[in-house]
């Protein structure tokens, strides 16, 4: 009798377990194995209609979209760089601009310079030629001065302008300003002799 009881304990287990696998095997054909049928049909359509399910599917469950926003952060990001080099590169413009105009304006200034430095080159160089002249005619004088007799040249001298007559006794030798100073009178001699010392 023990050994009917266990034989009929595993018969229920039996049964229990094919009760088990059946209901199991029931459920993969009743619904699984037609889902994924209808799936591979449903796949086989989608491909033929050109239609990528898996990206469907992304943008379904927000991963496409993360992308896409993303994409569009990076192309605002870029957009705003390239506004920034363009700002950029226009006040560059402007300061090269600025550059140039303060160029231009320096070669002007420099022309006017160099044309007003030749004006004054040639200027000086007519008052050296005069200043030579002068010289020339001076020399002239003080050398005609120191041909004349004292007699002669003391009352030219009193009457010429006290710088002139200063300057042509500066440049007569001292014997001949003494023998003219000698014919000239007193008050003059002293007038002439104080204004050599001053000098």
């Amino acid at each position: 009798m023990a050994k009917q009881n266990k034989s009929i304990k595993n018969k229920d287990v039996v049964n229990d377990g094919s009760k088990k696998s059946g209901g199991l095997k029931l459920f993969l054909y009743l619904f699984i194995i037609p889902f994924l049928f209808a799936l591979v049909i449903l796949l086989i359509v989608a491909n033929i209609a050109e239609v990528n399910v898996f990206e469907k599917a992304k943008e379904l469950t927000g991963n496409g979209s993360k992308e896409t926003i993303t994409e569009e952060v990076k192309t605002d990001r870029l957009e705003e760089k390239v506004v920034t080099l363009q700002a950029q590169i226009q006040e560059k413009e402007a300061q090269i601009d600025q550059l140039q105009l303060e160029i231009d304006n320096s070669a002007k200034s420099n022309e006017t310079l160099l044309v007003e430095q030749q004006r004054l080159l040639d200027e000086i160089e007519k008052l050296q030629v005069a200043q030579t002249s002068s010289k020339r005619e001076y020399a002239e004088i003080v050398s005609t001065f120191e041909k004349m007799s004292a007699k002669t040249a003391a009352p030219v001298i009193t009457k010429m302008s006290d710088a002139e007559a200063l300057r042509v006794l500066v440049s007569l030798k001292p014997e001949t300003v003494a023998k003219i100073y000698e014919k000239m009178t007193p008050e003059n001699a002293a007038k002439y002799t104080e204004l050599m010392t001053e000098q």
